[in-house]
Formats: structure tokens, sequence, C-alpha cells
């Protein structure tokens, strides 16, 4: 039964390592367009600011995922 176990609790780490990842893109991207907009739209300059905070977004979510992958 241990080697049951250690198979089983290889793939949660996996899995767990995973779904970091996507949640880590998904903020960093959404947090990324959410102040993009609201900046467009407080300072009237649609849709500029809109495109580099979600550029800025992507660059902070490879950042991140080299940052995780680096500790694990």
């Amino acid at each position: 039964m241990p080697d049951d176990n250690k198979g089983h609790d290889g793939f949660m780490r996996a899995l767990t390592f995973l779904s970091q990842i996507g949640i880590t893109i998904l903020a960093c991207v959404a947090v990324g367009i959410l102040l993009g907009r609201f900046l467009d739209s407080l300072l009237g300059t649609s849709p500029w600011l809109l495109l580099v905070f979600t550029l800025l977004g992507i660059v902070a979510a490879f950042k991140s995922i080299l940052d995780i992958a680096k500790k694990n």
C-alpha cells in the first residue's frame, strides 16, 4: 500500500503546481485588465492604458511562473 500512496502524492503535488500556475496567470492578467480599464475610464485614454496594463500583467505572470518554477 505505501507505493500506491506515493503515486497519489505525486499526482496531487503536480495538480497543485499546475493549479498554482493557472491561478497566477489569471490573477496577473485580470488585475492588469481591470486596472487598465479603470484608468482609461478615469483619464479618457481608451484603449491605451488597457493595452499597457494588460501587457504588464502578462509580463508579471511570466515572471511569477519563472519564480514558482525556480522555487520548485
